[in-house]
């Protein structure tokens, strides 16, 4: 007789991590916060501004919960969240749910009530701390918390009375107070009715950490009239501390803080333009004006990548990351990698083309250090040498409407040159029609062109950009081209880098800020000026 022995094997549990978004400044968020929303399978979140987070760091699969609002538009409260939090748990029972939660998990954001579900129901959760609002918004107002004569600070939700402020009457304690404009107003002049003196210094900052930070100064006997025009949630800060912002104001104060800028470029080419805008305090919105295709017939590449494979080559110049891309596919059709490069002599037109090679697993031979353009690289590139070149041949992967410049240069240093189109560049489709409307309006303050192909074209796809705005152009050709389409050319790059460009574009901005200074004037973005009739080139 023999019996049976039944086994059970452990399943991997659901796991609930509930991270810190930070204040709204996605540059704060912490490296595990983007390491947990990069291998989320749901994420659980209950701000719509959050919805750009995840686009930007989750993988395009995963499940977004909407944790802020029932079916019929109602604000949820932390027992619905708990509930939505352990739904989506159980519905992933081997996955990971990030629940991500505005500033730190467990100030002000119900993460008690949130874990307590998880536990009830049996599954697993972490918490991942994440920067306050608390700290990081006095920090983005130029208000330090503390001083050497502080001697503490006293954080309030708002809605208290004046009977529970007595912590925050001592005139050397710096108070904070988070809500809604009436609410915040409320507790604040409940602050003043406790004790707190009337002529105490405040400031309040609404979206703080954001390009569309605002702050109002005022004393505690004035926040009713500073805070009408308020319609967000606020932070408040309440303190001597207060004064220092004239001085110590260093977010606000960026070039080009809260400008919207029009980069005609796909996300994957202005990734680091986008970046350097942000660093100067602007916000940048892609628009393509282009849209790269297969070449018509791929015969002519196909033997050419493998000419490249068998020999017949001395050097392969890339001149965009477009090119990189067309011959990566390519290879990767004929089940090729990078190490069919090795013994070629490698080179790339400039940093961001270099970069696409490296990734790639290449490092390019030949950089401009000089002028990044097909004459920067001419510049640079070494003419063939019968005695030190086995081979005189060049392998040129390039778009369909690529200048002869770089060709004939080539041929003049005794090189032969096969010219091949690796893709071609059509217009691309209009923006969305409120895009288009936010160009010829003026709701954009400045447009960044990176050649002359991105005039033409956008002007093509969406109209003239409104005379108020700034127009940037990276050098001498494109700010003809531009001019040729009837605008006014305000920024040159003094070189012909997208670095350049945003850094002219900051500096143009700075000098206004200081023109209006000077003038007694407050200085306001492009978008704010709006003349009636359309600029014209000189």
């Amino acid at each position: 007789m023999s019996t049976t022995r039944t086994t059970s094997t452990a399943r991997t549990p659901a796991r609930v991590a509930f991270v810190g978004a930070g204040p709204g400044d996605a540059g704060l968020m912490t490296v595990r916060a983007l390491e947990y929303l990069a291998d989320a399978d749901a994420v659980v979140i209950d701000q719509v501004a959050r919805e750009d987070v995840v686009a930007r760091y989750a993988q395009p699969e995963v499940d977004v919960v909407d944790a802020g609002h029932g079916e019929h538009g109602q604000p949820l409260t932390h027992a619905s969240r708990a509930k939505l939090v352990v739904k989506a748990a159980k519905a992933h029972p081997r996955g990971l749910v990030v629940r991500l939660m505005d500033g730190d998990p467990a100030t002000f954001n119900g993460l008690a009530e949130e874990a307590a579900a998880c536990v009830k129901a049996g599954i697993q959760f972490e918490v991942v701390p994440g920067v306050s609002s608390v700290s990081a918004v006095p920090t983005y107002a130029g208000v330090p918390l503390t001083t050497t004569g502080s001697k503490g600070i006293h954080v309030i939700t708002a809605g208290q009375k004046a009977k529970d402020m007595t912590a925050a009457l001592d005139p050397s304690v710096t108070v904070v107070v988070l809500g809604q404009p009436d609410t915040l107003v409320g507790s604040l002049e409940a602050l003043r009715e406790a004790g707190r003196s009337e002529e105490t210094p405040v400031a309040i900052t609404e979206r703080g950490t954001t390009v569309h930070q605002v702050t109002v100064t005022t004393t505690l006997g004035e926040v009713a009239k500073a805070a009408k025009s308020m319609e967000f949630p606020a932070l408040a800060i309440v303190g001597d501390n207060v004064a220092l912002r004239d001085s110590l104001s260093w977010f606000e104060t960026k070039p080009i803080f809260g400008w919207n800028v029009l980069v005609p470029r796909t996300k994957d080419q202005s990734g680091s333009m986008v970046r350097r805008l942000e660093r100067y305090g602007a916000q940048a919105t892609t628009v393509p004006t282009i849209s790269v295709e297969p070449p018509r017939t791929p015969q002519q590449i196909e033997r050419a990548v493998k000419g490249l494979v068998t020999g017949r080559y001395e050097w392969v110049g890339f001149t965009s990351v477009n090119a990189v891309k067309a011959i990566r596919e390519k290879f990767e059709e004929f089940g090729l990698d990078a190490r069919s490069f090795a013994g070629l002599k490698v080179a790339a037109v400039g940093g961001v083309t270099a970069e696409a090679l490296r990734e790639w697993g290449i490092n390019p031979d030949l950089v401009p250090e000089g002028e990044q353009s097909a004459k920067g690289l001419l510049d640079e590139w070494p003419p063939f040498d019968d005695l030190l070149d086995p081979i005189n041949r060049v392998f040129l992967p390039r778009a369909d409407i690529a200048t002869e410049t770089l060709v004939a240069g080539l041929q003049e240093m005794g090189w032969e040159v096969d010219d091949v189109t690796a893709y071609r560049t059509v217009r691309a489709a209009p923006p969305a029609a409120p895009i288009r409307d936010a160009i010829k309006s003026g709701n954009f303050d400045a447009v960044v062109f990176t050649s002359s192909s991105t005039v033409r074209n956008l002007v093509g796809i969406a109209g003239k950009p409104h005379p108020s705005t700034v127009i940037a152009c990276i050098g001498p050709a494109t700010a003809k081209t531009a001019e040729e389409c009837g605008l006014r050319v305000d920024v040159l790059a003094p070189e012909p880098s997208a670095d350049e460009l945003v850094d002219a574009l900051a500096d143009h901005g700075r000098a206004l800020a200081l023109a209006a200074a000077e003038a007694g004037e407050t200085a306001v973005r492009p978008s704010q000026k709006r003349p009636a009739a359309r600029r014209r080139a000189k």
